[in-house]
């Protein structure tokens, strides 16, 4: 793969995007997205006048043209909370724009003229979901459950050569063409619907969390940003019961004499065989089973690709984790999460500050941080709910559609539907449902074989070439919140990106996300495929790690990524785990290679390549 990295040359601004040429081989690649994704030739002033950073913490791959669902809905319905919802005063939305196959963000300034007639509305809208908080959560739980079971409840399958009989003398009056294009429609509603339950919470979680982290600046102007996330720590999170599942399994399968089975978990249903035969495996099917669903809607990916794979799809990486588990107990290590170490140095923090503090402030003090703690969770709990289990049933039925197609001819291999935009994939099912009603062949197989593959050339070259960090000028100060506190967007970051920061040769400077200092060689992976390349004592650091990395946190000594802030799921995760993390380092898995010495600082966000 070649690289773009930012020079070390001090420089004012990035590139503009319409001064950068695509990788050879992926010309015409701007033909693959929709006009309102791109940076149009007649918008340049517009364009270029604006601020961008790549999301690669969320998009690290390049995106096919149907995977823009993803960040069409979230980041749409991340706008629509700040900007229309809560009313948020500081914080609109986001623009977003795809460029050269990868995810570019620019957030959307509040007129501050605006922002003290939003003030009012935000408090009464936000207070009372802060007030009615656990109601309210437990309400979003049964809507999104609900909306989890009408995508699973959708079928996808080939047309039959005629109506049912039955069908016919019942009156029904309908053919399953109908609800074939029902279901592609309902499909893709119903996505949008999870994506906005996705962030009615969210957005609350990260305010009162900036409420506690700006009083908390203010009060103790010297305090550490990692002093203040310490001090919501060691919660009882959902998003860690899929690992947490994947440990007990391992556990049970070393009491119940199980643990030679796992020498070679490759063939899952070989392994699920001797496991379910062996007299002593009740207990674990058992388990294995009871795990399923939902713990196991769970990807190793982030589940905004449709190649991400769920362990309840491919039980061969579940396995696989449980079998390096195995190994760590025979090597007596300790593989569980101690959450009561988190909560005790949690609480020694919180006391210590809170002693410097009497009267009013002490009491404004307890009550930010009490709210804080309450709303924490769901920060991470939501990621499970949306991205891994919703997302998991949506790929599953969407990825079943692409089969029926593929059957008909429509495309060369079973998931080539990716390629096609979603209004695209409307058209080649309303193709195939005509040819079906007429009795006349579609016109698809002869059209969209040769342009998938047309267009599977032009992803592939789009992959070969790293996106910029950022592009044009960036502006004079960062403030929007959800910049700095999720992607680690800081002042201090975009001068280092741009060879302006005072960095010694041989070091990367990034977020301070999770205390500690680790050494160690380092191991660069760019996707979830890699992991089992990850080795005892590495250093692990890619463009962005996901919280379903988990049963490799045991393995490695630290972590260091491209992008990410205090509030990343990365630095979550690391703090949880009580790992050491520098997060938004930029361009940390291209300058680093595997194999490198490391030292990794996260309490002053410094990487030293040490040879």
């Amino acid at each position: 793969m070649s690289t773009t990295t930012v020079s070390a040359t001090t420089r004012s601004s990035f590139p503009s995007p319409y001064e950068q040429q695509a990788p050879a081989g992926a010309e015409g690649w701007k033909d693959l997205y929709a006009y309102h994704l791109i940076f149009q030739d007649h918008r340049r002033e517009t364009e270029e006048a604006k601020f961008w950073f790549c999301d690669s913490q969320h998009w690290p791959t390049v995106t096919k043209p149907f995977e823009t669902i993803g960040f069409e809905f979230a980041v749409g319905c991340l706008g629509q909370y700040n900007s229309r919802q809560l009313l948020i005063p500081t914080a609109n939305g986001i623009e977003y724009r795809i460029h050269n196959g990868y995810v570019f963000m620019s957030p959307v300034a509040v007129d501050p003229a605006d922002i003290e007639a939003r003030v009012p509305q935000f408090m009464q809208r936000a207070g009372h979901y802060f007030q009615n908080w656990p109601s309210l959560l437990e309400n979003w739980h049964g809507k999104l459950r609900a909306t989890i079971a009408e995508l699973e409840s959708l079928e996808f399958a080939p047309l039959p050569d005629a109506i049912p009989v039955d069908d016919v003398l019942s009156g029904k009056g309908l053919g399953p063409a109908t609800d074939l294009s029902e279901n592609y429609d309902r499909l893709i509603s119903l996505a949008y619907r999870a994506w906005q339950y996705h962030f009615e919470f969210l957005n609350l979680g990260y305010v009162a969390y900036l409420d506690l982290f700006m009083f908390c600046k203010e009060v103790f102007p010297r305090i550490p940003d990692q002093a203040i996330a310490t001090m919501v720590q060691g919660v009882d999170m959902e998003l860690f019961r899929p690992d947490d599942e994947l440990k007990k399994l391992a556990k049970i399968a070393v009491r119940d004499g199980l643990a030679d089975l796992f020498a070679d978990t490759s063939d899952a249903a070989s392994t699920l065989a001797a496991i379910t035969a062996h007299p002593s495996g009740a207990a674990w099917r058992q388990a294995w089973d009871a795990a399923q669903d939902p713990w196991f809607n769970f990807t190793t990916g982030n589940g905004f690709y449709a190649h991400d794979e769920y362990w309840r799809d491919n039980p061969a990486t579940p396995l696989a984790f449980i079998a390096g588990y195995i190994q760590r107990l025979a090597e007596g290590h300790d593989i569980d999460r101690h959450v009561d170490e988190l909560v005790a140095e949690r609480d020694r923090i919180t006391d210590e500050y809170a002693a410097l503090l009497d009267g009013d402030a002490l009491d404004s003090f307890r009550g930010k941080l009490e709210l804080a703690r309450t709303v924490y969770p769901y920060v991470e709990n939501h990621n499970f709910y949306i991205e891994h289990w919703t997302m998991g049933v949506f790929w599953r039925k969407a990825r079943q559609l692409s089969e029926v197609l593929h059957g008909a001819g429509f495309w060369p291999r079973p998931h080539d539907m990716f390629y096609l935009r979603r209004d695209e994939v409307r058209e080649a099912l309303f193709d195939y449902v005509n040819g079906w009603m007429v009795g006349a062949p579609a016109i698809g197989p002869d059209y969209w074989p040769a342009e998938v593959e047309r267009r599977r050339g032009i992803v592939d070259a789009l992959a070969t070439a790293r996106p910029q960090p950022a592009l044009n000028t960036p502006p004079a100060v960062i403030t929007e919140p959800f910049t700095l506190m999720l992607w680690g967007i800081t002042d201090d970051q975009i001068q280092n990106w741009l060879g302006a920061g005072d960095v010694p040769e041989g070091t990367l400077k990034g977020m301070a996300a999770s205390p500690g200092v680790a050494e160690g060689p380092a191991r660069v992976i760019a996707t979830a495929d890699q992991l089992s390349e990850v080795q005892e004592g590495e250093i692990l650091v890619a463009p962005v790690t996901a919280p379903s990395w988990g049963p490799i946190f045991g393995r490695i000594k630290a972590t260091v990524t491209d992008i990410g802030g205090m509030m990343s799921h990365a630095a979550i995760v690391c703090r949880e785990y009580g790992m050491p993390a520098v997060t938004g380092t930029g361009t940390a898995s291209v300058e680093i290679t595997t194999g490198q010495r490391l030292r990794v600082d996260g309490n002053t966000g410094t990487v030293t390549i040490l040879d």
